[in-house]
């Protein structure tokens, strides 16, 4: 709370030389534009409620336009904060993860266009951005990821139903260490919905291994939320040597009761491409669903994250992904030659495993297994916390994350595999 009153505390210069400022800012936007990919055309209504004042500014492959006002073109996204932050993001003294992590800023619209925005322009005296949002072009599949941070690399998986947005806080607490990817998987967030896919842990990982490959990654510490964990530890089992750890916040393990099995397998993914919506409220319903105390979860995120899941799943592809992606976590065999525990008995990277107490999808009782099948994994419960510790609790989950990653690297901890044969 300090810290927001400092940011937004009122500036000590005139209104005029502050309006000075801010309107250099804003006119030297166009010569900082780094470009976009053909067919890129996207508007911000930039409003800074301090001063009164609205500024428009649209984007497209061939360049960058700022006007003060606005058009009768309607945003994509409006961005609004005061001037001072706004100011200290043009300079690069923040990044946007971290002020709207700290709620000095609100956004409405697609949330990757509005945390991408800095990542479109230089900063002062020529400094490339904090952060940017990208593709990664794959075969037959897009990956949309938001890179910033500079060090070792951390890559983090978002669950079913989820986006890289899940994890904006982690990536911008574990920057300042690493370098951070937050990727969209396949089907989901902003990247592409290919219709024929299978949508399985091996598929997933496939894609996270491939996307390592274009952004020269050979090595990373992987941190996966639900799906995302059960997508990290098929990495780490088919191919351990790009993995240093694995931290794994409630990963979607198999059931071993599947009472509902045989109806499951006779539901197909298919469904999803009929005409159909999820209303708001199932949405709300099903969001708050996942956390034990609704009062950690800033209401504001939730309104962008619930606007967000309805416009991705108004698209056939993303439906038939969340339902096919569901069918296979549910479906997979906890035992036997294939089964997922006996597998999880061969991995290899260092494992930190976080389970809430108030998970209701998976329970923090499947710890039993995998001490059975994996005793030398470090396994901790959050009291009182759901399903996804990452934004219920996020400066605890982030700083398990930090100790975490940083004892394997000071170590120089290798896979234990790698340690028998040295």
């Amino acid at each position: 709370m300090n810290g927001y009153v400092s940011v937004i505390a009122p500036s000590p210069e005139p209104r005029a030389e502050r309006l000075a400022a801010l309107e250099r800012a804003f006119r030297t936007l166009p010569e900082r534009y780094l470009g976009a990919e053909p067919g890129f055309d996207a508007t911000w209504h930039i409003v800074l409620g301090d001063v009164g004042h609205t500024w428009e500014v649209r984007c497209t492959t061939h360049g960058a336009r700022v006007r003060k006002g606005v058009t009768n073109r309607r945003p994509d996204v409006v961005i609004g904060t005061d001037s001072q932050t706004w100011m200290a993001l043009r300079r690069g003294d923040m990044s946007g993860i971290v002020a709207f992590g700290e709620r000095l800023l609100y956004a409405r619209g697609k949330i990757d266009l509005a945390v991408g925005f800095e990542g479109l322009f230089r900063r002062d005296n020529g400094r490339p951005p904090l952060l940017r949002i990208h593709d990664v072009e794959l075969p037959g599949r897009r990956v949309s990821a938001l890179t910033m941070g500079e060090g070792p690399d951390v890559l983090l998986l978002h669950g079913l139903g989820g986006a890289k947005s899940s994890f904006f806080d982690a990536a911008a607490a574990l920057s300042r260490h690493y370098r951070v990817h937050a990727l969209d998987l396949p089907g989901f967030g902003s990247s592409s919905k290919p219709a024929i896919a299978p949508y399985d842990a091996r598929y997933f990982a496939r894609t996270v291994r491939e996307t390592m490959d274009v952004l020269g990654i050979d090595r990373a510490h992987l941190a996966g939320n639900s799906m995302g964990g059960r997508v990290a530890i098929e990495l780490a089992l088919r191919h351990p040597e790009r993995v240093a750890g694995l931290a794994l916040l409630c990963p979607a393990v198999a059931f071993v009761r599947r009472s509902y099995h045989p109806i499951v397998r006779l539901l197909r993914p298919e469904l999803g491409l009929l005409p159909h919506h999820f209303t708001r409220r199932m949405v709300e319903n099903s969001f708050w669903s996942l956390f034990a105390d609704r009062d950690r979860v800033d209401p504001s995120m939730a309104d962008i994250v619930i606007d967000e899941f309805q416009r991705t799943y108004s698209s056939p592809g993303a439906r038939m992904a969340f339902l096919s992606s569901a069918r296979n976590i549910y479906l997979e065999a906890p035992f036997g030659r294939e089964g997922f525990y006996p597998r999880l008995a061969e991995l290899q990277a260092p494992a930190l495993f976080v389970w809430g107490s108030h998970d209701t999808l998976v329970p923090a009782a499947f710890g039993r297994h995998v001490e059975r099948w994996l005793p030398g994994a470090e396994q901790i419960v959050l009291e009182g916390c759901g399903h996804v510790p990452q934004v219920e609790r996020a400066v605890q989950t982030t700083g398990l994350l930090q100790r975490f990653f940083a004892q394997i690297d000071a170590l120089g901890a290798l896979p234990r595999r790698a340690q028998a044969a040295a």
